[in-house]
């Protein structure tokens, strides 16, 4: 080491100013946050910050000479560059001031500096004579113990699952030909029946425990094997098992709920009809009751009146058929009933007939196909008749009075399916970026210096920007999916509305969020992402459809919007909407008296980084667009327009309003559960994936905040600034976070993954 004509206290700066001089990162509004650096540090004295602080006129950069003892200072150190620290340059500027003194404490000003500057390893670690380590990840944080964070209340049944996946019938391959795709993924569902997994939400009883959270957990494990095999398991036992066990009783429970558990009964899910897609209440399948022969008529009156795009169609036996129920001549609106469609040599039965999908963009070994049903008769007791029944005297009876209810009844039974497609979504998400980052952990390209190694394109700011918010938003999805199937679950609480206006919005941001961070890790992967064997190919094409099945993303954040309303009446007239507008009015007054120039301007980290700013930006927003949303339904009523056309006018900013209560919700749920962890190191992880998340939503969706006043133009380039300086203080963990996942490394098989 050359000698030492500094004190330890400037030492310890020589890193920093050498960066700053070399790559010329310094701004006027930088040399500011130095300052404040060095006025604050306890460490220094006068003399001391003096001579710093005069480093930093940019008239007056220090000499030739003065640069090259800061060179030759650190590179005959022997100390090392490691570009997985959390904060590699001051722990750079640690190691140089240890050199020279062992005892030295760690400045922690420097830390200040290098977050505010948003100094990263690309920027300097060409410039420094000393030796890179390359190590891809910190070892700060434990995989397994995020994983035990995820895995929640099911970790045996979790672990347990895991290991049963290990084996050569759930290996992933390329399977092209349908007809040998859909028999694989056929065996396999039929042996997580045996197995007992598919009956996991079935009463014990009926072969199962009983458990609808686990049974969650096991859906999403199924997309890490493939996505076919997710589906199937989730039509076979979620849809049509959980319609016998949901809006069957104990008739239909004994019959044949073991049956279906165990994949000895199979079955379909035949609701989605193809003239009227979503709109189940419209369906036009009849079911008719014939009180001379005690039996109901299964009929699809019109050529596009069929049930479309059924899952396990081809395969089953069996179908809950969902049509109006006509009873004495009287329509009593849409009911389930159970109809044989194959005999014990697999051929259709007088009536039914069944054609296959083909070929689709994704999902092909999944056997979707159409039904249609000519007047095909099935006895009275095949009705699922919980909420509505055919007594013995031909008379129909429901102790839900009001039909309307009684439907949406009915349909909130089903609530646990759309929390099982966006939990398989996420799980393709986790596949997906799992890959990806482990990828950009290991691919190198580019840098300005021939004579080095070339960098980890995880270390570009780009890359790390497109991929690190998806990881804290996969995080904060995880918890609130979690949630939600608790509360679903719960017997206590008999009325599922609330859940199932959350579950409405939540299956559609997250859908779409799964969609698109698929495709952002198909190009993060260049043309390796684009290769059928890295997976993530299969995984476009299989969660594609996720946005529009178990009901449209488009059409669900509708329903959640109107939730929100939920306290106008059902007809929305003006009394119903007095009401709640004088609610709103006087809660969205208290948001308006925080709105003034310090706030909408205010960008200090201690803010931005603040749990209550975020709770409050989302807060807001769902208030105002309710509000807003309320007024013009309002207006266009007392104009004498209908509510349903009213309702027309303001669909876009019901979509809007969706969106925006279901980003609120999930944050909500999530920093509610975070806080309950016990370990204040992961607590402290968790809290800064959730600000990641928080501020990188409102980044999205700065132009509202912004028209609204709610944030000024210097507060959005901060907010910006936060995102992506989060994003490079979470690198050195982005493999820890994804391992976090508790993807198997059996079922983890892409080669780029390796």
């Amino acid at each position: 080491m050359i000698p030492l004509k500094y004190s330890i206290g400037i030492l310890q700066y020589i890193p920093f100013f050498y960066v700053i001089w070399s790559d010329d990162l310094l701004s006027v509004s930088e040399i500011s946050v130095v300052k404040n650096a060095i006025g604050e540090d306890l460490s220094l004295n006068t003399g001391e910050k003096k001579q710093l602080e005069g480093w930093l006129i940019r008239e007056k950069s220090p000499s030739e000479q003065e640069f090259k003892y800061w060179k030759q200072l650190i590179s005959t150190s022997g100390i090392k560059l490691v570009e997985s620290d959390t904060y590699p340059l001051s722990s750079l500027s640690q190691r140089l001031g240890n050199a020279y003194c062992e005892d030295c404490d760690f400045n922690n000003q420097l830390k200040h500096i290098e977050i505010n500057l948003g100094i990263q390893p690309n920027h300097y670690n060409h410039l420094f004579d000393v030796e890179v380590v390359h190590k891809k990840s910190s070892n700060h944080y434990n995989a397994k113990k995020l994983d035990a964070i995820l895995k929640g209340g099911h970790v045996k049944e979790v672990d347990t699952f895991r290991v049963f996946l290990d084996q050569p019938n759930f290996a992933w391959d390329v399977v092209r030909d349908k007809s040998e795709f859909r028999n694989k993924v056929l065996q396999q569902v039929q042996l997580l029946g045996q197995e007992g997994y598919g009956a996991m939400g079935y009463e014990k009883v009926y072969g199962g425990t009983n458990n609808m959270p686990a049974y969650a957990a096991i859906f999403e494990h199924l997309m890490f094997v493939d996505g076919s095999l997710a589906v199937k398991f989730g039509v076979q036992f979620g849809l049509f098992g959980g319609s016998i066990q949901k809006l069957g009783t104990k008739k239909h429970h004994d019959k044949y709920l073991k049956a279906a558990g165990e994949a000895q009964l199979l079955g379909c899910f035949a609701m989605t009809e193809t003239g009227h897609g979503s709109n189940v209440r419209g369906i036009k399948t009849t079911a008719t009751y014939d009180s001379g022969s005690d039996s109901i008529v299964i009929h699809t009156p019109g050529k596009n009146d069929n049930k479309e795009y059924i899952g396990n169609a081809l395969h089953s036996k069996m179908a809950s058929v969902f049509a109006q129920l006509i009873v004495n001549g009287k329509n009593e609106g849409v009911h389930a009933i159970l109809v044989p469609l194959r005999d014990e040599n697999h051929q259709e039965l007088e009536g039914i007939t069944i054609k296959d999908n083909g070929y689709k963009l994704g999902l092909n070994g999944v056997d979707n196909g159409k039904i249609w049903f000519d007047q095909v008769r099935v006895p009275r007791a095949n009705l699922l008749d919980k909420y509505g029944e055919i007594n013995d005297d031909g008379t129909y009876s429901s102790h839900i009075k009001n039909p309307n209810k009684r439907f949406f009844t009915m349909l909130g039974t089903l609530v646990g399916g759309r929390i099982c497609v966006a939990r398989g979504a996420l799980g393709g998400a986790k596949m997906a970026l799992s890959i990806a980052i482990k990828y950009a952990l290991n691919r190198r390209q580019f840098n300005d210096n021939v004579k080095i190694q070339e960098d980890l394109i995880m270390d570009y700011p780009t890359h790390q920007l497109r991929l690190t918010p998806a990881v804290a938003s996969t995080y904060v999805y995880h918890f609130v999916l979690e949630e939600m199937m608790q509360r679903y679950s719960d017997d206590a609480v008999p009325d599922k509305r609330q859940v199932e206006t959350q579950v409405a919005g939540l299956k559609s941001v997250i859908t779409w969020f799964a969609n698109q961070t698929i495709q952002e890790c198909r190009e993060a992967c260049g043309g390796k992402g684009y290769l059928l064997e890295n997976r993530i190919a299969d995984l476009k094409g299989d969660v594609d459809i996720f946005t529009t099945f178990e009901g449209d993303n488009t059409v669900l954040l509708q329903l959640a919007a109107k939730g929100v309303l939920s306290d106008f009446k059902a007809e929305f007239n003006s009394a119903g909407f007095t009401s709640v507008l004088k609610l709103l009015g006087s809660q969205l007054a208290d948001k308006l008296s925080t709105l003034n120039p310090i706030y909408a301007n205010k960008v200090d980290s201690e803010h931005l980084y603040n749990l209550k700013f975020h709770q409050h930006a989302f807060d807001y927003r769902t208030r105002r667009l309710t509000y807003t949303l309320a007024m013009r339904i309002r207006n266009y009523i007392k104009k004498g327009i209908p509510s349903y056309q009213a309702f027309l006018k303001v669909q876009t900013h019901l979509v809007t309003l969706g969106k925006a209560y279901s980003i609120e919700l999930a944050y909500q749920v999530f920093t509610a559960q975070y806080e309950k962890e016990s370990d204040e190191t992961y607590k402290a992880l968790l809290e800064k994936l959730g600000t990641l998340f928080a501020l990188h939503h409102m980044r999205e969706d700065a132009q509202w905040f912004l028209e609204q006043g709610y944030i000024s133009g210097t507060k959005s380039k901060a907010i910006r600034q936060r995102v992506e300086r989060l994003s490079t203080e979470l690198r050195p963990h982005l493999e820890v976070l994804v391992d976090g996942f508790g993807i198997p490394k059996h079922c983890l098989s892409a080669p780029i993954a390796q």
